[in-house]
């Protein structure tokens, strides 16, 4: 048996599965692509989180949007991160092309174009269903790690919170958690005081100015309600596929902080809400996270402890985490270290930093006697990659350079009329885009204050006229006395006294 059949059978026992599996691509051996050599993810083991890598112009959206369509074809719901605009063509069939012809019969897999079931979602003013979120959502754990708020601070917000469940205030935005903040350092300060302890002005207001930072970055838009459902990520359409949820974040990417701040939320609120699935079948939703270095890159530790730990958790939830970044040092070792699937494109050695980081890349890669990873990762052409995933029984399966599939569905972006149109058939968008501000925290405690200030006023004025009531009363009292004094002194009897008294003393 010569070389190349070895390692076909080498790819083809690795990659024998029982269960649902989706095909990538076909093993490549020497730049020659093995037909029949197939690589394939079973979907069993697609809870166990991912990552694909690649320098730019070498794949890395294409991979994604391929196992995006597969997915959805088995049933499985989808939640992309579209930073750069390019993956609204998924809604869409693809135009075929006689490269992507030639492509699939070196893979020895038939191309047929598709379009698939998309939902556009948004965090700004974008066109598309709006996600939001309420304060007391966040609770005061996550909502100090996001402002990434000092241990007095984080305590001052658990209070602020505290107080707002106790008097039933609801946090719906950021305009109402300043409020509580201005009230307990101003009007409530006693009333805060007696209730929980003293707050520092100074640590208020560095709060404050986090807060206002935050807004800044597009926060405020974010906050408040309808918030989102993330049961509305689960559906299916009318044939079974999975929806491919596509959040667009085009007007975002100079806003790290905001990006950080939903993700975070979006996963505690699927950790908590979804029920635990153990080892399933299958995902029940997949999540592709592009650009995945804008969350580590200005997140802080806290911040990061916070991620590393959902990582670890919400796979019992039956829910995958990908990661999409140029380098896999942009993902912390903690997530790094949890991820079972790698699809590993192009990296370019241009420095010795380049070097280093492709020599770090290697060693995350099984051994294999048919590469040598270091040399691979720098000659594999666009389209290409390393593949390592877990079998059924969480082992990885042979390490592979694959020749990718082509995506199904339009590898372009949508018209701005085709996204009109997509939104206008949208069941969501009417859902929640109409905007909610009911009685909250902000009202209720302006009103508080001005039935304060009312009541102050109020005894003021009571205080005054009972003052004025006071006087009157004096007043009265010392001209009834210097009446009576006249009038004794002014008597009969006392006059003939005084002059009797005088009388004598001429005498």
């Amino acid at each position: 048996m010569d070389q190349s059949e070895a390692f076909k059978e080498h790819i083809v026992q690795g990659n024998s599965f029982k269960g649902e599996f989706i095909t990538v691509g076909a093993a490549m051996l020497n730049g020659k692509t093995i037909s029949g050599a197939h690589v394939k993810i079973p979907l069993k083991t697609l809870n166990r989180h991912g990552l694909i890598a690649g320098a730019t112009g070498t794949g890395k959206t294409k991979t994604l949007q391929v196992l995006a369509e597969n997915l959805s074809e088995k049933g499985v719901p989808v939640l992309l991160m579209d930073m750069k605009g390019d993956l609204s063509g998924i809604a869409k069939a693809g135009a075929g092309h006689p490269k992507i012809d030639e492509r699939h019969e070196k893979i020895g897999i038939p191309y047929t174009t598709k379009d698939f079931p998309v939902e556009l979602l948004t965090l700004s003013e974008q066109n598309g269903v709006r996600l939001r979120a309420t304060v007391s959502e966040f609770g005061p754990v996550l909502f100090s790690r996001i402002l990434d708020a000092s241990d007095a601070q984080a305590g001052i917000i658990a209070i602020l919170f505290k107080y707002c469940d106790d008097k039933s205030l609801p946090l719906l935005d950021l305009k109402d958690f300043k409020k509580v903040l201005q009230y307990a350092t101003e009007e409530g300060k006693e009333e805060i005081q007696d209730l929980y302890g003293r707050i520092s002005t100074a640590s208020a207001g560095s709060i404050l100015r986090k807060i206002v930072q935050l807004e800044q970055q597009g926060a405020d838009i974010f906050f408040g309600e309808k918030s989102f459902e993330v049961d509305d990520l689960l559906r299916l359409d009318e044939n079974g596929r999975g929806k491919i949820n596509i959040i667009r974040l085009t007007d975002i990417q100079d806003r790290p902080q905001l990006f950080s701040t939903f993700m975070l939320s979006l996963l505690a609120e699927i950790y908590s809400t979804f029920p635990e699935q153990g080892d399933s079948e299958r995902p029940e939703l997949v999540i592709f996270i592009d650009e995945a270095h804008l969350i580590f890159r200005e997140a802080s530790k806290a911040l990061h402890n916070q991620i590393e730990s959902i990582v670890k958790l919400i796979r019992s939830k039956g829910v995958g985490l990908y990661f999409v970044t140029q380098n896999p040092t942009d993902v912390p070792e903690g997530v790094l270290s949890q991820l079972g699937l790698k699809i590993q494109h192009a990296l370019r050695a241009f420095t010795a930093k380049d070097r280093k980081a492709i020599k770090l890349t290697a060693e995350n890669y099984p051994d294999s006697e048919y590469y040598d990873t270091k040399e691979v990762l720098t000659s594999l052409g666009t389209g290409e990659a390393l593949v390592s995933a877990l079998d059924e029984k969480g082992r990885p399966t042979p390490l592979a350079a694959t020749m990718m599939r082509a995506p199904m569905s339009r590898m372009d972006i949508l018209t701005q009329d085709e996204l009109d149109d997509l939104n206008r058939k949208s069941t969501l968008v009417s859902k929640y885009n109409s905007t909610v501000d009911r009685e909250s925290a902000y009202e209720l405690l302006n009103e508080k204050i001005k039935k304060a200030e009312s009541a102050e006023v109020k005894e003021k004025a009571q205080q005054e006229r009972a003052t004025v009531k006071r006087s009157a009363r004096t007043s009265t009292r010392s001209s009834t006395t210097e009446k009576a004094i006249i009038k004794v002194l002014t008597s009969a009897t006392v006059i003939r006294g005084v002059l009797g008294i005088l009388g004598k003393m001429i005498k």
